[in-house]
């Protein structure tokens, strides 16, 4: 039997190896960590192909929607605001009424402007009765016939007289006679034609205050019509500028609120020259190029379902900026787009044919030069400089430095170098996968 001493150290011995079987154990096992983190698994990246095809070329430009028609309602007569008939921001149609002012002064206006009227008309009668000029007609006409009985007294007693078969004092009577009526005729024409002028001038002043009269019953009528305020278009209307109780019309024609008509909807920007060559048909300026379509772009980035045709175009170009300014309409219904607002236009201004192209988000910008990142057949990155050129729906055009077929890296470029590989897939997946 073993004493304790020799027990003790036999345990001992035992443990010190076991120590060292567990520290050459750990010893092993870390050696095997650092050389597997040496060597770690290719990074996942989104690659798509560089592919040959014919495009359409975009440009896009900055424009802001306007109306079609804006019209401003305003008080044409003075008054307080008695109703108001519409909510503000709804559509209103063309001829429906809006606004009235009150109008109880300008419908006596109106009666007042008739009586008036009746009484230049009655005026006018009466001038155009001419009584005095039927009078005086009378009177020269009898007076012409005594004149004429008078003549004949004369003729009659001159041969008598020569053969003194008559006295001469019944002659110098007759003379008298004679002479006596030709000057009461001479005076009834002149009365005549005094009285003619007379009644002329009386007849043309009635006559011009019959005028005048129905001048101011007509105005009358408008002044009363304005009180009543209908919309000329049909659209939508903004906010009202005054409230009902309040005087309008003192001293300006004070707006009371605005309609828009926004079908179609218009939008204003300005086209370069090369541009404009592009997209419109020589002697046909006003109108795009077959093909050439014209979209606009909202804020949000979405896209208005309808297409927008060529409206006006400018008549020349700034010399200063280069540009001429363009009109597009596009179909806007229910007047969902506003006048005012943000809009981009992209338009179709060529048709690049073999067009060499790359996702736009594979490009990037390295000290001023345009580069992409290339996946060889070994699945290894290189770097290459390329020339680019428009850019097509979410595509850019290649002019130099790839080939149709090669693969550029799409989604984790700041996830590689150069010369580093790779495990490329084509699928929407994360490239830190």
């Amino acid at each position: 039997m073993n004493s304790p001493g020799t027990t003790n150290l036999f345990y001992s011995g035992i443990v010190f190896l076991s120590l060292g079987a567990v520290a050459f154990t750990s010893s092993c096992g870390g050696g095997a960590s650092k050389t597997e983190a040496a060597t770690p698994p290719p990074v996942t990246v989104v690659v798509a192909d560089v592919i040959e095809k014919n495009v359409p070329i975009f440009s896009e430009f900055v424009g802001q929607t306007k109306a079609h028609e804006t019209v401003e309602l305003r008080a044409r007569v003075e008054g307080v605001l008695q109703k108001i008939y519409f909510r503000e921001g709804t559509p209103v149609r063309r001829g429906q009424l809006l606004f009235t002012i009150e109008k109880s002064q300008y419908i006596a206006g109106v009666q007042s402007a008739k009586a008036t009227l009746a009484k230049a008309e009655s005026d006018l009668a009466q001038a155009r009765q001419r009584t005095d000029v039927l009078l005086a007609q009378a009177e020269l006409a009898d007076a012409e016939a005594t004149q004429s009985k008078a003549n004949q007294d004369l003729r009659r007693l001159e041969p008598l007289a020569k053969e003194n078969a008559v006295t001469l004092l019944e002659l110098d009577a007759a003379v008298a006679a004679e002479k006596s009526a030709k000057a009461q005729v001479d005076s009834r024409k002149a009365n005549l034609t005094n009285l003619e002028a007379a009644v002329k001038y009386t007849i043309e002043r009635a006559g011009a205050e019959v005028a005048a009269a129905k001048a101011r019953v007509t105005t009358a009528q408008l002044d009363l019509s304005y009180c009543d305020i209908y919309s000329p278009i049909t659209g939508i209307i903004g906010f009202k500028n005054v409230d009902v109780g309040n005087l309008v019309g003192r001293g300006d024609a004070t707006l009371l609120a605005t309609v828009s008509s926004s079908d179609p909807l218009l939008v204003d920007f300005a086209l370069s020259e090369i541009d404009f060559l592009n997209l419109t048909e020589p002697g046909t300026a006003s109108k795009a190029k077959s093909g050439r379509r014209i979209d606009l772009m909202l804020s949000d980035d979405s896209q208005h379902p309808y297409p927008g045709s060529l409206n006006v175009v400018d008549r020349k170009v700034d010399p200063t900026t280069g540009t001429l300014k363009v009109e597009v309409q596009f179909q806007n219904p229910g007047s969902y787009l506003r006048p005012g607002q943000f809009a981009r236009i992209r338009a179709v201004v060529a048709n690049r044919e073999n067009a060499i192209l790359v996702p736009q988000r594979a490009i990037q910008e390295m000290q001023g030069a345009k580069t992409v990142m290339v996946v060889d057949a070994s699945n290894k990155v290189a770097v290459k400089t390329v020339t680019v050129g428009e850019k097509s729906d979410d595509y850019i055009v290649i002019l130099e430095g790839l080939n149709p077929g090669e693969r550029v890296i799409v989604e984790g470029m700041q996830k590689v170098r150069p010369g580093s590989e790779v495990n490329p897939t084509t699928g929407t997946q994360s490239a830190s996968l």
